[in-house]
């Protein structure tokens, strides 16, 4: 299994190390995207307008970019770009979860189905589109270079006006392949675990909560899909559904006023102590002391 690719490493390997714009950068495509890449897992978000012409396979699937495209890079799903033209102009955003996290719990863009792993990842925009979203990253550039005291928080607005303005645009499904059974089972998977979120009541639990029940959910074996998804994103089951509930442990912790035994509950925990143990294990803090913190 090939190591997560950091974008420390990524800053590093341009000559960047030390930035302290970690959490999020922009940047012209230029030289950076003249050669094939094989995209291995990520600790981080892409964005890209591409608007030369190239070819994008994810897992199972592949797709000829003949025209202006944005597209989202998902950490979790190993890509390969190749370029089709000589000349590849555009831009690229990288950013980090945590960057959108920092403002309010805006569930629509934090989940939205962008930043899903199962989420088809291209989207061709019209001329108008186009030029919006030319606007969106010119204005990123410059606000990147300036000193301006908030401009991390505008950055942010910027990244969400991107994500709203591709929210708009259908995603380019025309001409992709399917490319075997293992990525379907998997963005299947993915896209049954986001079906649960985020929890809006605390009187409704989830429904599934282990692999043994996304399998019979899928009607596959559990192996089978245990299987499907470190082949397609190098993690076990148990990881994705552990990493998404405790997200929303997180969210409605810090968002909500629900007592932490309701939050148990909605979140399929069957005893308080079991929620408690697996949030200290997974964050260094208790459910309480993590509420306190953020408040």
């Amino acid at each position: 299994m090939k190591k997560q690719q950091s974008v420390e490493a990524f800053y590093h390997d341009r000559g960047m190390a030390g930035e302290a714009h970690g959490l999020f950068n922009v940047f012209e495509n230029e030289t950076n995207c003249n050669e094939p890449h094989v995209y291995n897992r990520r600790d981080f978000y892409k964005i890209s307008l591409l608007e030369g012409t190239s070819r994008l396979s994810w897992h199972h699937q592949e797709i000829e970019i003949d025209r202006p495209a944005l597209v989202f890079f998902n950490p979790v799903i190993p890509f390969a770009w190749a370029p089709r033209s000589e000349e590849q102009p555009g831009y690229f955003c990288l950013f980090k979860k945590e960057f959108l996290q920092d403002g309010d719990r805006d569930e629509g863009l934090q989940n939205s189905p962008l930043l899903q792993p199962g989420h088809h990842p291209v989207f061709f925009p019209d001329k108008k589109q186009l030029r919006r979203l030319r606007e969106i990253f010119v204005l990123m550039l410059a606000e990147i270079e300036s000193d301006y005291v908030y401009k991390y928080d505008l950055l942010r607005n910027y990244l969400h006006l991107l994500i709203h303005e591709a929210l708009k645009i259908k995603p380019g499904i025309t001409g992709v392949r399917q490319k075997n059974a293992a990525g379907r089972i998997a963005s299947d998977f993915l896209e049954l675990l986001e079906r649960q979120f985020p929890v809006d009541n605390p009187d409704r639990s989830l429904k599934l909560r282990t692999a043994g029940d996304f399998a019979n959910a899928l009607s596959v074996h559990v192996n089978h899909l245990n299987h499907a998804m470190q082949e397609t994103t190098g993690r076990p089951t148990t990881g994705h559904i552990s990493e998404r509930i405790l997200a929303e442990a997180k969210a409605l912790l810090k968002h909500t006023d629900w007592p932490i035994a309701e939050i148990a509950y909605s979140l399929g925990f069957e005893y308080p102590n079991y929620f408690y143990n697996f949030f200290k294990k997974k964050t260094g803090h208790p459910p309480k002391s993590y509420r306190s913190r953020t408040l």
